[in-house]
């Protein structure tokens, strides 16, 4: 069963390849969705896929992501499927 989740990312996660370290984890997951940078310093992302698979983004990111990002929050929430076809950078 796919699942989708809208996940913020609040932390030194701007400037420190946190985009472009998602997609990769996220790919080589095979989820597919997007994430992008937020005006407010936070990183915003979709994704879908099994639960178990998305638990393991979650967990990478939740350890940081990048060598050189830091995480102090990571919000949550669970949304309609999108469908999406690939995970990209917005």
């Amino acid at each position: 069963m796919v699942e989708h989740y809208k996940i913020k990312v609040i932390g030194r996660v701007q400037g420190v390849f946190f985009r472009v370290s998602t997609q990769r984890e996220a790919s080589r997951l095979a989820l597919t969705g997007f994430v992008r940078n937020e005006p407010d310093g936070s990183v915003y992302l979709e994704v879908e896929g099994r639960p178990t698979i998305v638990e393991n983004l979650i967990s990478w990111i939740s350890k940081g992501g990048p060598p050189h990002g830091r995480v102090d929050n990571v919000d949550i929430e669970k949304g309609g499927l999108e469908n999406f076809i690939r995970f990209e950078i917005r």
